[in-house]
């Protein structure tokens, strides 16, 4: 019997839970509805063995999910409430981890927009879907943030450097280069998703998958490997923006605009995070120390009201480059989170 709610719509089809985001005004955002809804009917799921797998996917063809809900975000921050902030961080990290571990299938549709909280519902599963029209991105520094929801893990696991390059300057990935960064599994051109959905719900078996999908297309990130492992092996982000700086590639060049645009605290952590993930747990508990502070300390606020709410552009950063940011910053907003780090798994 399928709920509608405001948010999302849960489901069981045959011997599939399905959920279905239906946000698509606002690029389905992931909000507290969202992830305390999953959280209920995922831990009901895993217990229930009338439910062999979990498809979720989204009602809009433009996005899975554009990350998280920006908004309510920058309005806790002006306002000072930076627990209700907090609250919501640590329910979405542990509902990521939730996802990681979850005992059964776990079949996330990554098709149109999947960046941020987008990945942290999708690129934790066990069969991961992208299409043609798949973009894959983990943008934070852009925002004053960093690649949380898990994302500095996913990072950590992708080819070479890749992880470094991706979470510093943002860049977007298609499908066949999540498929290649090891963000998702399968590729199926989107055509043939409504069918694919159909037959997992008639058979309830996920393999099922291996019907529908083709091999991925070659992957751009591939043939920048080496230059990306020699370019962002750097032992700091100063080192990596100097390097860049020389380079002519035409993706070079928008790597290094994007780390002077981005906001000097992001990078400083990101690269921390990135290199220090080694678990998904310890990848959480990291994330959460950064954004515990990140509304009273950091420049997550600017950076929303710059691209969100002013939508000017021009994010006015705390530090105006990364040589003007004390040391002290990193360790400030990296160390163990007051009263003790949650427990991620």
């Amino acid at each position: 019997m399928a709920v509608d709610e405001e948010d999302l719509r849960v489901r069981v089809e045959g011997r599939v839970g399905c959920i279905t985001l239906t946000r698509g005004k606002v690029l389905n955002a992931v909000n507290r509805t969202i992830v305390d809804r999953m959280t209920e009917v995922l831990g009901a799921w895993a217990e229930d063995p009338a439910i062999a797998m979990v498809l979720i996917d989204a009602d809009s063809e433009k996005a899975f999910s554009a990350g998280g809900d920006l908004t309510a975000m920058y309005h806790y921050g002006k306002s000072g409430d930076y627990q209700s902030g907090n609250d919501f961080w640590r329910d979405e990290y542990r509902l990521n981890a939730m996802i990681d571990r979850f005992p059964k299938p776990y079949v996330p549709f990554m098709d149109g927009i999947v960046m941020g909280g987008g990945v942290g519902i999708s690129a934790h599963g066990s069969h991961r879907i992208v299409t043609e029209h798949s973009v894959v991105a983990m943008p934070e520094c852009a925002i004053g943030l960093i690649p949380d929801v898990g994302g500095s893990y996913l990072l950590r696991q992708a080819p070479g450097r890749l992880g470094e390059y991706l979470g510093l300057t943002g860049t977007r990935m298609n499908g066949a280069d999540a498929v290649y960064a090891r963000f998702a599994d399968h590729y199926v051109p989107r055509e043939r998703l409504p069918e694919l959905k159909a037959r997992l719900i008639e058979t309830g078996d996920v393999d099922a998958i291996g019907h529908f999908e083709i091999p991925a297309p070659a992957s751009v990130l591939e043939t920048r490997l080496l230059d990306v492992a020699r370019i962002f092996s750097g032992p700091t982000v100063e080192a990596i923006r100097d390097v860049l700086a020389e380079e002519e590639a035409e993706w070079a060049v928008k790597a290094h605009e994007a780390i002077v645009k981005a906001s000097p605290i992001s990078l400083f952590c990101t690269l921390w995070a990135v290199r220090a993930a080694k678990t998904l747990p310890e990848a959480l508990r990291n994330e959460y120390r950064f954004v515990s502070r990140v509304l009273e300390h950091g420049d997550f606020v600017e950076g929303i009201r710059a691209v969100i709410i002013d939508k000017d552009r021009n994010p006015q950063w705390r530090y105006t480059s990364l040589e003007a940011v004390p040391q002290c910053v990193l360790c400030q907003m990296v160390a163990e989170t007051e009263g003790g780090d949650p427990d991620f798994g």
